[in-house]
């Protein structure tokens, strides 16, 4: 990486006049991977500088977060720069475990390609656990997603997507908890237990009721309902196989108070 030309104190940092933030990248000092992007406000960054550690300010849970909190995918500090105008910062880190919260080492793994270049069988088929999973550190950096458009709530029937989409999801966590494979972020909530899982339950449900209310006064935030909502039902689905139950004893519980 370009060598440093000089030094600025905090006071030069410029955030946004709304909402008092800064956009944060993340690389790793060593190979140069671009990691992550989150945020922070002036707080979150003399945190950063003086613990050696990176710290964050989660826009949808209003809270201070530092990355690893939860995971132990902490991201250790070894310098932090301002870009040329001063309003983005740059934490150059060493990062003990994935960055991302789907379990893949950096967020950017994704190539983007114009509208239309994909197929929709491929579109409709993406890496379930990858896109279903957003938290492993009690707020990871904010997850982008689309959500498919409906005219109406009740355009699907629940046993359709419970059959395709829910089942695959489920032969994923399966799979996960009997293989234990490396890197996944499953794979971290099985080792850790019923207590993780049942603080990321509780962090998510939050932020399900948070999207809620949003959603209540503008309804172009109906798609962070549906996504925020995923993410709770994928560690309830986790904490499901965890404890041995299966969905289909949660599905005759709700039969019969039908």
């Amino acid at each position: 990486m370009a060598a440093v030309k000089g030094d600025v104190e905090l006071a030069r940092v410029r955030y946004d006049a709304a909402t008092g933030l800064v956009p944060v990248v993340a690389q790793d000092a060593e190979t140069g991977d671009v990691l992550m992007l989150a945020y922070a406000d002036r707080e979150a960054l003399k945190r950063t500088l003086a613990t050696g550690y990176a710290w964050y300010y989660s826009r949808s849970r209003r809270a201070y977060w530092r990355k690893g909190e939860t995971s132990g995918n902490v991201q250790r500090v070894v310098e932090v720069r301002l870009d040329c105008d001063g309003d983005a910062v740059l934490y150059r880190v060493v990062p003990e475990g994935p960055a991302c919260h789907t379990g893949e080492q950096v967020c950017f793994y994704r190539r983007l390609v114009p509208d239309g270049a994909l197929s929709k069988a491929a579109a409709g088929a993406p890496d379930l656990e990858g896109t279903a999973v957003r938290g492993g550190d009690g707020d990871a950096p904010e997850a982008s997603g689309a959500v498919a458009a409906s005219s109406g709530p009740g355009d699907t029937p629940f046993a359709a997507w419970d059959e395709s989409a829910l089942a695959r999801l489920w032969g994923v966590i399966d799979s996960r908890h009997r293989e234990r494979p490396d890197g996944s972020y499953t794979t971290y909530l099985f080792t850790h237990g019923a207590e993780r899982m049942g603080k990321k339950i509780g962090e998510e449900a939050v932020e399900v009721a948070l999207a809620g209310v949003k959603a209540e006064r503008d309804a172009a935030a109906k798609a962070e309902v549906a996504s925020e909502s995923a993410d709770l039902l994928y560690h309830l689905l986790v904490l499901w196989r965890h404890v041995g139950i299966r969905p289909s004893d949660v599905w005759q519980v709700l039969e019969r108070r039908a």
